[in-house]
């Protein structure tokens, strides 16, 4: 983690199956890249979500993750401004995203988390 960074700012998504590999593209090589010029955008992760297993009390148990998104970014924030900044809402709708991806999403959850002791 950057050390400069206060919040990490998620976005988590289905896509359409047809759309996966325009939405994988777009994302690595115009969606990312134009978020990170923001100003106070540090960093970004994407994640896809995979089966869990895992030792509680001494039973290894499989959790079932029902309706989470399958695709998740993570954004390693300065402030949370940034979101609600004009360079933001200049960079979410550039490139193909918001004609050719943003329609063929669904189950979109955003989160924001203060880094503890930031």
């Amino acid at each position: 983690m950057h050390s400069r960074t206060r919040f990490l700012f998620t976005a988590s998504m289905d896509v359409d199956p047809a759309k996966e590999a325009l939405f994988n593209e777009v994302y690595d090589t115009e969606h990312i890249p134009e978020l990170l010029k923001v100003p106070g955008v540090l960093a970004v992760q994407r994640y896809t979500l995979v089966p869990l297993k895992l030792s509680i009390g001494g039973e290894v148990k499989t959790i079932v993750a029902e309706g989470e998104p399958k695709h998740s970014a993570t954004y390693e924030l300065e402030n949370a401004e940034v979101l609600t900044s004009p360079a933001w809402a200049v960079a979410v709708e550039k490139g193909r995203w918001p004609a050719q991806v943003r329609p063929h999403t669904r189950n979109r959850r955003h989160t924001l988390r203060k880094v503890a002791g930031a």
